[in-house]
């Protein structure tokens, strides 16, 4: 299904596929039933979406960005009760995206995660905030980027807590590559915790890889840019897990996998 205008998009277990097309889209999502959703963003200038995750349902989207010309998102999402948001991102194009995401668990025991994996050669800012608002409520962020020659990285990566959300718990993990020196990567992990009856953490990392891994693959007969292909395969290619629908967890692969092959290989 395309999407060329600005609409409010009813999400059901039929649906699996969109494409947005479009200089400004501006969606709001109504969710009916449980779903997992491929949304395929091209020639798309900015693109707001605000959607909620009813009680007791539980939804997945995955957007994979194909924009060749520089794409600006800002997104919130509520979720409600006993309820469930899963959002992947997968960003290997080759322009710059501004992308600002907001989850905001405000049920009882609602479910929050947020995970991306870019493959970049020039400017990706991100910025992402998971809010525990209610009790018992849980919230996992996970960022991977492979950051390429003429690429610059930046991750805000913000868990916050509320008082009175107890019995919650906070976790991300961001972590970059690099193949080259002077290549440029930021990542800001942020805990803003104002409970104390709660469980909390992160993880960072940024570094080059491992020079034996590297020697180890060139001795066996492979070239730099064949070697950078399968580590970046490596690296993303796990996104595709948050994905519990077969079908769609291939078309993910599928998609990065070209996408690496092509942008490795340049």
């Amino acid at each position: 299904m395309i999407i060329d205008k600005n609409q409010d998009l009813f999400l059901d277990k039929d649906s699996s596929d969109f494409e947005i097309l479009g200089k400004d889209i501006e969606l709001k999502l109504d969710v009916k039933e449980d779903c997992n959703v491929f949304l395929r963003i091209r020639e798309v200038d900015s693109l707001i979406i605000k959607g909620l995750v009813p009680e007791d349902k539980k939804v997945s989207l995955f957007f994979w960005n194909e924009c060749e010309n520089p794409f600006e998102a800002i997104e919130n999402y509520d979720v409600g009760s006993n309820a469930e948001l899963v959002v992947g991102y997968g960003e290997c194009n080759s322009a710059s995206v501004k992308r600002s995401v907001s989850v905001n668990l405000k049920g009882e025991r609602s479910k929050g995660k947020v995970s991306t994996a870019s493959l970049l050669n020039c400017k990706k800012n991100y910025s992402i905030r998971v809010v525990n608002n209610n009790i018992h409520t849980d919230a996992l962020m996970n960022n991977y980027a492979v950051v390429l020659k003429g690429g610059e990285l930046m991750i805000d990566a913000i868990g916050q807590i509320l008082n009175g959300a107890h019995k919650s718990t906070s976790h991300q993990t961001s972590r970059a590559l690099s193949f080259e020196e002077g290549q440029k990567a930021t990542i800001l992990p942020e805990l803003l915790i104002d409970e104390n009856d709660v469980q909390a953490s992160h993880a960072m990392s940024i570094g080059r890889v491992d020079e034996a891994q590297l020697y180890y693959l060139m001795s066996r007969g492979l070239d730099i840019a064949e070697c950078t292909k399968l580590i970046s395969l490596g690296y993303l290619l796990p996104i595709a897990d948050i994905i519990e629908d077969e079908q769609l967890r291939k078309t993910i692969q599928s998609e990065l996998e070209n996408r690496i092959n092509s942008l490795c290989m340049m």
